[in-house]
């Protein structure tokens, strides 16, 4: 029976109203029922989901993988070959990622060693460098792997 108004929900699941919102429109969450003052009401379903979302964003899974996740997941007759091929494919992702994050913090450590001594900021290593970058160093995009939202 759903009895949960989204608040209480959100509560529950220890996620902002917005973002169950936000996933309700994405489709990840099935459209709830509405009580007669028009209230969404949720139910056991929508807590197990949006409980499976959250993990699955919590290991920085963009929203199409948790989508195919939940694609498959509702298909439980399916071989689970597809979800390991995804999940495979996810660690690619962030093994690339903890790459580029290891480049950074190379840049980074070359960029702090350009200032050591307290001085005035016109004459200071880092802010001459963050403003005169060489042409070869482009800012990473950490953010994303596959063009997601995360």
């Amino acid at each position: 029976m759903d009895t949960l108004k989204i608040g209480e929900l959100a509560t529950l699941a220890d996620c902002p109203v917005e973002t169950i919102r936000y996933y309700e429109k994405e489709t990840l969450l099935p459209e709830p029922t509405r009580s007669q003052a028009n209230y969404r009401l949720y139910g056991a379903r929508h807590v197990e989901r949006l409980q499976f979302i959250r993990h699955c964003r919590s290991l920085d899974m963009t929203l199409d993988e948790v989508r195919e996740l939940l694609r498959l997941r509702d298909a439980p007759e399916q071989n689970c070959g597809e979800v390991n091929a995804l999940l495979d494919k996810h660690i690619g992702h962030v093994a690339q990622r903890i790459e580029q994050l290891k480049a950074l913090q190379g840049q980074l450590h070359v960029l702090r060693a350009q200032c050591d001594a307290d001085q005035p900021s016109r004459d200071c290593g880092i802010l001459q460098g963050l403003a005169n970058l060489p042409d070869d160093v482009k800012p990473a995009n950490l953010g994303s792997h596959g063009g997601g939202c995360h």
